[in-house]
């Protein structure tokens, strides 16, 4: 028998599991569907540490999954800056080329995941107990704890037209990506799978990556209710620019290798335009040697 996790909405009751099509992707049981899914999307997250479950949600669950969005996008935190892949200060000891004085227009918001309670269909869906042990499973990973950063365990990335998400890694290890809502054109996933390592920046290949060779980039259409599963950290990423008045939204799930990591205080004032004592507290106290 599944776990089902419920919350109430208004007046309605909610079932996480009421959002995910579990005929195509049996998460919530031990069954021989779940196992061969398992090994479609072991398969993917080795050739390139990004899978993507079509589907994942069911079509006719996304219409309130929007809905959220759009009662939360107000809290959405705006920024626009330049940036380089680190989200890091400048170099001038460097050189011009190097990716640390590469600095791009990012124009997008997020909305803190301390805006997303126990009401939120997201956060219920993070919570499912169905839900981070398959994650997990799919990452073959033995340490895998849920980012402890109480402004982006769970967020809500929203982009307008013309916004859209420079070249970048993430700070978390692991970033499960709910594509929900998208817009009128443009915003597709580009990457350059595992460009890095655990010890290794490879300053040459990120180079190379932004200098446009597109034989190291990879691009993936999401659709509302797609699943990705992606090895952010080590993986350089960008969305491409936006078109049309319809808002992009996409819920963002993060997992680390250690309990208790979070955002460096800096990305935390960029992205999510404040600084917590949690993230003060916590500063370098990372578990690889990566300079972000």
């Amino acid at each position: 028998m599944s776990i089902i996790r419920y919350i109430y909405m208004t007046t309605t009751l909610i079932a996480a599991a009421d959002f995910v099509d579990l005929d195509r992707y049996p998460i919530d049981r031990d069954c021989q569907e779940r196992r061969d899914l398992l090994t479609i999307a072991q398969a993917l997250i080795n050739a390139d540490g990004c899978a993507v479950l079509k589907g994942f949600i069911r079509v006719e669950k996304i219409a309130e999954l929007v809905a959220e969005c759009d009662r939360v996008e107000k809290f959405g935190h705006r920024n626009f800056t330049r940036t380089n892949p680190y989200f890091l200060s400048d170099r001038d000891d460097l050189p011009n080329s190097h990716p640390l004085r590469r600095f791009y227009d990012r124009s997008n918001a997020f909305v803190p995941a301390d805006n997303l309670g126990a009401e939120s269909i997201l956060r219920t869906i993070f919570e499912w107990p169905a839900f981070s042990p398959f994650i997990k499973d799919v990452l073959q990973e033995d340490k895998f704890f849920p980012y402890a950063d109480p402004l982006a365990d769970v967020v809500v990335n929203l982009a307008e037209e013309g916004g859209g998400f420079p070249w970048h890694f993430d700070t978390n290890n692991f970033t499960v990506t709910l594509a929900i809502q998208n817009a009128e054109s443009g915003g597709e996933f580009e990457f350059s799978p595992m460009v890095r390592s655990l010890t290794e920046e490879n300053y040459e290949k990120v180079e190379q990556v932004l200098d446009g060779d597109k034989s190291m980039i990879k691009t993936v259409i999401l659709e509302p209710g797609d699943l990705q599963i992606f090895k952010g950290r080590y993986s350089l990423h960008r969305v491409a620019p936006l078109r049309g008045k319809r808002k992009r939204y996409v819920a963002i799930f993060s997992y680390v290798s250690e309990p208790g990591m979070v955002s460096s205080p800096q990305r935390a004032k960029e992205l999510y335009g404040r600084v917590l004592p949690i993230h003060l507290e916590r500063a370098g106290l990372r578990a690889d040697e990566l300079i972000d």
